[in-house]
């Protein structure tokens, strides 16, 4: 086990380089930069002369990004232009918002797909294999952003359910209950665009193991058609279905800073979102670092689930 981390360990590390590199290089390359938010004019021109100094925007390209990464390494993102702040304490500010969005997102997904497409599985020609096919095909033909506004027109302007943006009322104390009433929303749109490959993984992974001789032994030892399903069919049907999760992860993440922007939700897509309109540099890097880290991550801690869940996985070998 320790052998197998540190070697993926040593696979992320020039992974997680390379995407900042590449992101960095992007950056540089589109038009404007953080001085042309400034005043024309020879005063203008003064403060941007400052301003680039001060970023070290008249440095070349490498020095620039070596400059980045020896504060990252340091622990020092920078400060942000627009805010005034450190990069850091932004997105200490807006990371704990975008985890639980994105969590409740996917707990949702899961707790929607798992169990439709286990019973879809069980019985095929069913009303829930019906159901979950209209997932599946939903999920793959809506784009986010529509079930976004779509949610917001019918569950806060027609309805009046449920709020439209922010994360607490306007004046509220932050209870518990007015959280929940501003998440429910956003996180099932994050949930519902991503039912639909998890249900299908979770269908076609139980198919396949539902026919195994094992299963048909099971059954004849007289087990409970329940527990033949669920103790015997779905475990090992996760691996195949958390590949599918692991898969999409970076497109869950990419999913909600669309989803941040149109709720008001005030996670790290908003900041990443008001970054690249105001060509915050520092923080463009500095959230594009946490959210590679997380994805990478999140990739090593579900390959070693894979371990918990089928006993037939060995880390030494490979």
């Amino acid at each position: 086990m320790a052998q197998y981390i540190r070697r993926r360990l040593l696979t992320a590390i020039p992974v997680f380089f390379g995407i900042t590199l590449i992101v960095f290089l992007l950056t540089d390359l589109a038009p404007g930069d953080p001085t042309d938010l400034l005043g024309e004019g020879a005063a203008g021109a003064a403060e941007q002369a400052a301003l680039a100094s001060a970023l070290g925007l008249d440095k070349p390209l490498p020095v620039r990004y070596l400059r980045w990464l020896a504060g990252l390494l340091r622990g020092d993102l920078g400060e942000s232009v627009h805010y005034g702040e450190s990069v850091t304490a932004l997105i200490a500010q807006r990371l704990g918002p975008s985890l639980l969005l994105v969590g409740a997102g996917v707990a949702a997904a899961v707790l929607i797909a798992v169990p439709l497409g286990v019973l879809a599985a069980w019985r095929p020609g069913s009303l829930w294999d019906g159901l979950s096919n209209c997932f599946t095909a939903a999920g793959s033909a809506v784009p986010g952003f529509f079930l976004a506004l779509a949610a917001i027109w019918l569950f806060a302007v027609q309805l009046q359910w449920l709020p439209a943006s922010g994360m607490y009322s306007a004046g509220g104390e932050g209870s518990l209950p007015d959280l929940l009433r501003h998440l429910v929303l956003p996180a099932g749109v994050i949930g519902l665009t991503n039912v639909g490959s998890i249900l299908k993984q979770t269908r076609s992974a139980c198919l396949e193991v539902l026919g195994e001789d094992y299963i048909r032994t099971a059954r004849a030892k007289g087990l409970r058609e329940g527990a033949v399903v669920v103790r015997h069919g779905l475990r090992s049907a996760l691996i195949p279905v958390l590949t599918t999760l692991l898969s999409h992860i970076p497109h869950i993440i990419g999913g909600s800073v669309v989803v941040e922007r149109i709720f008001g939700w005030p996670g790290m897509g908003s900041l990443l979102f008001s970054a690249v309109s105001g060509r915050d540099y520092n923080v463009i890097m500095g959230v594009t670092a946490v959210i590679a880290l997380a994805v990478l991550g999140t990739n090593l801690l579900l390959d070693l689930a894979y371990g918990l869940v089928d006993p037939r996985v060995r880390y030494e070998r490979g």
